[in-house]
């Protein structure tokens, strides 16, 4: 047993039960914390609306709405952990929705016909280059001409929503494409029961590898190992919220009058006391997982993420080691141009239409997610998983005041204060910490 084994497990055996728990699982305290807030508010709701929120619809529906300010925010992670900002994703969202509407609503029919299989990949890959066009001319501007992020993306905000008008002069455009309408879930936007039990036994299995493929890198590197005992807690756990979360979207049927219409579509039988179709997992969330997916992997395991820490942490040592740190800059502004897209086509597919007024204050609430889920306005530090839960909890907010009858603008006062009152936490955590 090496020396630094012992004098591990000599600090150990100094702590309490509940300290020993959180050191043998490595369990994040912060997230914890967040969560625990969240699952507060969650009952405090649930109180006060008698029942309504903690229901497999309302649940159903605040996924749905997370989807795209969730997606939003794993990239603003990046572009906060490198000490800058970005409001203007709400207008670029707009702005791109609008596009990608009038592309799929007014253009494409003349030129390919009405509902023809490829007009919803036009109108996103459309958007999605428009997307990443907008990111690309904001991070020109901040990295290699030195205009400050918060001026560039402040202009941002307000030429990309004038641009929206502009476009249609002020005109709501609709009805979306079929297959586009599927982005944005309802009841045919959805995967159903069956499919969204092999995704979450998919996912079981991926949490299980992953444990399994840390443990073999830890012994690689001869790095300190969890229990046992702690490594099968969170296998455990993991696919038990995994099972459970998907047991509560099958919970939810579809609508009587869709699913009898559908059955009669079908020549299915319906039973006495109705037909029970599953929605499942719906598309605008499996799109937000995907996304997740892929933007940990780009933070944590390619050399592109590491540079965005490292010019995070200290941006003139980063510099000074060789990182083109305009270019990592212009990158980021890129890939959440990209990511304001893919929000574009989820909010104009789930309200099917695109409208002047669409992403108005996203900005606020993405912002808002990424710091309630741990990033700091100091830049450095902030995970994708975190924005996630920061973003479900301040939607959480909003459901909650809705179903309460909360009138908008104390909605927007409430979303404020709970901002301010997450940095002024981040705060104190740092210096508790440092």
């Amino acid at each position: 047993m090496s020396t630094t084994t012992a004098n591990d497990k000599a600090r150990a055996s100094e702590l309490g039960p509940v300290a020993k728990f959180f050191k043998s699982t490595e369990l994040d305290t912060r997230m914890l914390g967040m969560v625990g807030a969240m699952l507060v508010i969650w009952f405090v709701f649930n109180i006060l609306s008698n029942g309504l929120f903690l229901t497999p619809r309302n649940l159903w529906n605040l996924s749905v709405q997370t989807a795209s300010v969730a997606v939003m925010a794993t990239g603003m992670v990046l572009i906060i952990v490198t000490r800058h900002i970005d409001l203007s994703v709400g207008s670029i969202l707009g702005f791109v929705g609008m596009i990608m509407a009038v592309t799929q609503v007014e253009l494409l029919p003349k030129l390919v016909g009405l509902e023809n299989p490829v007009t919803w990949f036009i109108a996103l890959g459309l958007g999605i280059l428009i997307g990443a066009a907008i990111g690309a001319f904001h991070g020109y501007i901040i990295a290699y001409l030195g205009v400050p992020a918060f001026i560039v993306t402040l202009g941002g905000l307000l030429v990309w929503r004038g641009a929206a008008w502009w476009v249609t002069s002020g005109r709501t455009v609709a009805p979306m494409d079929e297959t586009f309408r599927l982005m944005g879930g309802g009841p045919f936007g959805s995967i159903g029961a069956t499919a969204s039990w092999i995704i979450g036994v998919i996912l079981c299995l991926g949490i299980v590898a992953a444990i399994i493929n840390t443990r073999r890198q830890r012994l690689r590197f001869n790095f300190p190992l969890r229990p046992m005992w702690a490594e099968i807690f969170l296998a455990v756990l993991g696919c038990a919220i995994t099972l459970g979360i998907i047991a509560v979207f099958n919970a939810y049927p579809w609508p009587a009058k869709i699913a009898a219409d559908y059955a009669q579509a079908n020549n299915i039988a319906v039973p006495e006391g109705g037909l029970f179709i599953a929605h499942g997992i719906a598309v605008p969330v499996i799109i937000a997982l995907v996304v997740a997916l892929v933007m940990t992997f780009i933070a944590n395991r390619t050399s592109f993420g590491r540079y965005v820490y490292a010019i995070g942490g200290n941006p003139e040592a980063a510099e000074l080691a060789g990182i083109n740190t305009r270019w990592i800059t212009m990158k980021i502004f890129i890939l959440m141009g990209i990511l304001c897209a893919i929000a574009a086509a989820i909010s104009t597919a789930r309200l099917n239409a695109a409208t002047n007024a669409l992403g108005t204050l996203d900005e606020l609430l993405v912002i808002a997610a990424a710091v309630i889920g741990g990033t700091s306005l100091a830049g450095g530090s902030g995970t994708i998983i975190g924005a996630m839960l920061g973003a479900l909890l301040m939607q959480s907010l909003q459901s909650g005041m809705i179903l309460l009858g909360v009138d908008t603008p104390l909605q927007n006062i409430v979303v404020g204060i709970v901002l301010v009152i997450a940095v002024w936490i981040d705060t104190l955590y740092r210096k508790r910490t440092a």
